[in-house]
């Protein structure tokens, strides 16, 4: 039996035509991957500001009213180019298709401030030698009007109604505190790797951001997170990389959130570069803690290719073994591990035979002091400094502080007559033992001795200067054979000297040698401990701050409670009684 294949069957069948994309979709589109935020304006107004020579950033944030304005005191743009700089692809950055493989410039597309005139009201003021204008374009990004202005030398660009029409858009965003949080984190992003700028954020019209000019890429890191100091890092610095490194030991994060890559001057996703910091630093790391690690390297143009996203923040990089090698080396170096620091079963027991006819036979137990919480505070032979030793003017203290509790293993609560204390231990600690270091800086033989290697010049003088004995010990090899006492029993002695030998005076010296020994914040200490820290520190000289100006303690006085309780309104007339 044949089937009747034309029951059921349709007339026609319906084709769809494949035809081009009118410019206004294309435009649209593309628009729509370069601006995808409010994020997103700020960055790219500021890098365009970063490569008109600017050294002050002003941005101004209404996120509700979806407005923001970016001032910069960079070259200006002429009235010839106000004309024209809104349209589609329109750029002074590059001119050819050799240009692309020289990018030396943030901003190269030409599509930011089209993409913003697509999107927003948009008007630009500029200034040059005295000569000012106002522009402004419609969405197509064409100029409907042109007035003089007067303004500073510079340019404004006022971003208005942002995605008024793309509804979608708007109701897609996040909250604005979450908008906020990616503008606080693009202009970090750009400042941390531009610390000779001044970068200056408003919200709402009350400043919310501020990084003034630094001259060194630590300053400005210290700006953006300012619970570190100069000694929780290294840097290293030459003609191709620049590293920031938190010493692991020292400082650390919760989050990955600050392993951050730059090239040329854009923070940019690399994840093999930070899966091999992550690798090199993994054994030196607390558990569930990330390194803060930053990365600059100076990349020839003609080996980078930034054309792989809207946001340049991807980007394909020649060579990128030996430059992860670079890193490597770098931080291998900054933790001064590769060259001078001997370490193995087999080295230990050659330092061990060679010491013998050097008369230090006996061997070195280990101890590490700061991990021990009854070694540097319950120790009844730490020397103390006395009331007769600590002038009168320095007892602006309490001297009966009780000890409530310990918060977050970092702060001590202590109770007075007079109100609460907050203590933080490790600085607490450095106080104390900084004060006892000076007053009997003691050096002490070592047994076996430490042996380092590649020592210079500099750094030989410097150990002898604050009174180390320190011998040749075989090519390129010196052996120190003593030490500050503080130092003795520590399982990290060898890192500790090659700190000290880095540079800086004896009082340095002194101030390293009592941040290192110190308790760390983490560590939990038992009621009798914080009663002894307590006391040592009250003993003091200078209880008022660490050996690096920081301060040790919160004061929240009575009088300040009962305020704030209102512990003064009369009985009755509180609960409203007449």
């Amino acid at each position: 039996m044949t089937a009747d294949m034309t029951t059921d069957q349709p007339n026609s069948i319906e084709i769809n035509t494949i035809c081009p994309l009118s410019l206004d979709i294309i435009h649209r589109m593309a628009a729509g991957e370069v601006i995808d935020s409010a994020a997103a304006v700020v960055r790219e107004l500021v890098e365009n500001a970063i490569d008109a020579k600017a050294t002050r950033i002003v941005v101004y944030l209404w996120l509700e009213q979806w407005k923001i304005h970016v001032m910069d005191n960079g070259c200006g743009i002429d009235v010839e180019n106000l004309t024209t700089i809104a349209r589609p692809h329109t750029t002074n950055k590059i001119s050819n298709q050799s240009d692309l493989s020289n990018i030396t410039t943030l901003g190269f597309r030409g599509e930011a401030i089209h993409s913003i005139a697509q999107f927003s009201k948009l008007e630009i003021l500029s200034c040059i030698l005295d000569s000012g204008w106002c522009a402004q374009y419609n969405n197509d990004g064409e100029l409907i009007k042109l007035e003089e202005a007067a303004i500073a030398p510079g340019t404004i660009i006022r971003v208005t109604d942002l995605f008024k029409n793309w509804e979608t858009r708007r109701t897609g965003s996040c909250s604005i505190k979450q908008q906020l949080k990616q503008i606080q984190t693009c202009i970090q992003s750009i400042a941390v790797v531009h610390p000779e700028l001044t970068f200056q954020v408003f919200q709402d019209d009350r400043e919310w951001l501020m990084f003034g000019q630094t001259k060194q890429w630590i300053q400005r890191l210290l700006q953006i997170l300012p619970t570190g100091n100069l000694n929780d890092f290294s840097t290293i610095q030459t003609d191709k990389i620049k590293l920031i490194l938190g010493l692991p030991d020292r400082i650390s994060r919760r989050s990955p959130d600050w392993i951050k890559i730059a090239v040329n001057g854009r923070i940019v996703q690399l994840p093999t570069v930070i899966q091999t910091i992550m690798a090199t630093l993994r054994k030196m790391l607390p558990r569930d803690r990330y390194p803060i690690v930053l990365v600059h390297l100076q990349v020839p143009p003609a080996q980078v290719d930034w054309n792989r996203d809207p946001a340049k923040s991807s980007l394909y990089l020649q060579e990128l073994d030996d430059w992860q090698s670079l890193i490597t080396q770098s931080i291998q170096q900054a933790l001064q591990l590769s060259d001078q620091l001997l370490s193995g079963t087999r080295t230990t027991n050659f330092l061990r035979a060679a010491e013998q006819s050097a008369g230090y036979g006996r061997s070195r137990s280990i101890d590490h002091a700061t991990d021990n919480a009854d070694n540097p505070i319950d120790n009844p032979d730490s020397p103390i400094v006395t009331d007769s030793q600590r002038p009168n003017s320095a007892r602006s203290l309490p001297s009966s502080l009780k000890a409530i509790a310990q918060v977050r293993n970092t702060y001590i609560l202590a109770e007075h007559v007079s109100g609460m204390y907050l203590i933080e231990q490790h600085i607490a600690h450095e106080r104390v033992l900084y004060e006892q270091i000076c007053d009997r800086w003691n050096i002490v033989p070592i047994e076996p001795s430490i042996v380092l290697s590649k020592l210079s010049t500099r750094q030989l003088e410097q150990l002898e200067g604050i009174g180390l004995l320190v011998d040749e010990f075989g090519d390129g090899l010196w052996a120190i054979r003593t030490i500050p006492e503080p130092l003795l029993h520590r399982e990290d002695c060898a890192e500790a000297l090659l700190e000290l030998s880095l540079g800086g005076d004896l009082q340095t010296a002194q101030v390293a040698i009592a941040c290192r020994t110190a308790i760390r914040n983490g560590t939990p200490l038992s009621s009798s401990e914080q009663r002894r820290l307590l006391e040592q520190w009250q003993q003091t000289r200078n209880p008022h701050t660490c050996p690096h100006g920081r301060p040790i303690y919160l004061v929240l006085q009575e009088t300040a409670l009962a305020q704030f309780f209102r512990r003064s309104w009369v009985i009755g007339k509180s609960h409203g009684i007449e």
